[in-house]
């Protein structure tokens, strides 16, 4: 069983225009809303791969319905918390001239009673899981470090973690030492507090943080493909050239890849190649961690 924890998830709505002016009015040409948010996202690509996925998170309002009916017909266990307030949506503009705009709603603050109930389905979880999936941001009313507690509870149970998070949560969430991590660029200049100008750079500050305990770090290097590092090699994968038509949800490819190579124990090395192949696959649809597999299967 793989879990994705998904504490803020949202309904991702697509929207296509000619172009986006700002302080004028926009004309929409179509619009498309799906079940979305990072965790949510990563598990709707492994179910499409057919692996054992439950997720975790916050629910609430009529969009929170809509993401849970979604992940059910796809055949994912549901252990949603329910909460007061509505599940949020995000609004990604897609600009006939080839420019994504996310507007991103800060979503529903959390009582304390629905973080309690949210502890029990993890600590639930957490007796059927292999592989914990944390991914996205912290909605309000949850602690900065909940990661890292969550990271913590499961390497006392022996699970694998990946998180996929930013800002604060992900400093503090380093300090647990999850067993793989995936920033990209501007993620990982911030947790090191210093700008990273070269590929160089880059590799020597993922060397440090697994030598400070994380097994695994691949950095996402976006139009220029993916880098790894662990504590015996340092791979780099470089981006497949495709005709993009939405970034949203290919970071989460990656991710859900990496989930199944770790839980088949795949050598990095074919590992990067098919993340690469899945993020890249994910760009040429407009929906968001919807992979067409014949585009996927000739990009590997």
């Amino acid at each position: 069983m793989i879990v994705t924890v998904t504490l803020n998830p949202a309904v991702d709505k697509t929207c296509v225009v000619d172009r986006v002016i700002t302080g004028d009015v926009n004309r929409i040409r179509e619009a498309e809303s799906v079940a979305g948010g990072k965790g949510v996202n990563v598990a709707k690509v492994l179910r499409q791969f057919h692996l054992q996925v439950a997720c975790l998170g916050f629910l609430g309002g009529y969009s929170g319905r809509m993401i849970e009916d979604t992940m059910t017909k796809l055949g994912a266990e549901c252990h949603f918390t329910r909460t007061k307030g509505d599940t949020r949506t995000n609004t990604n503009l897609l600009g006939t001239d080839g420019y994504v705009t996310e507007l991103l709603e800060p979503g529903p603050e959390i009582s304390e009673k629905e973080l309690a109930n949210f502890r029990k389905e993890f600590t639930y979880a957490c007796e059927q899981c292999e592989l914990m999936v944390f991914s996205g941001s912290i909605p309000k009313g949850v602690p900065k470090d909940i990661y890292a507690q969550l990271i913590a509870e499961c390497r006392q149970l022996g699970i694998k973690t990946l998180l996929d998070t930013s800002g604060e949560p992900l400093k503090e969430a380093i300090l647990a030492k999850p067993t793989i991590i995936k920033p990209n660029k501007k993620e990982l200049e911030y947790l090191v507090g210093k700008k990273l100008p070269s590929r160089e750079a880059i590799i020597e500050e993922a060397k440090r943080l697994v030598k400070e305990g994380i097994d695994k770090v691949v950095v996402s290097l976006g139009e220029e493909g993916l880098l790894y590092v662990d504590e015996s090699r340092v791979l780099y994968e470089p981006a497949k050239k495709v005709k993009a038509v939405n970034t949203v949800g290919c970071g989460d490819s990656v991710v859900a890849s990496f989930c199944m190579s770790e839980i088949s124990g795949e050598e990095p090395e074919l590992a990067m190649k098919k993340a690469v192949a899945l993020s890249a696959a994910n760009a040429t649809t407009k929906g968001s961690a919807e992979i067409p597999l014949s585009t996927y299967l000739d990009l590997l």
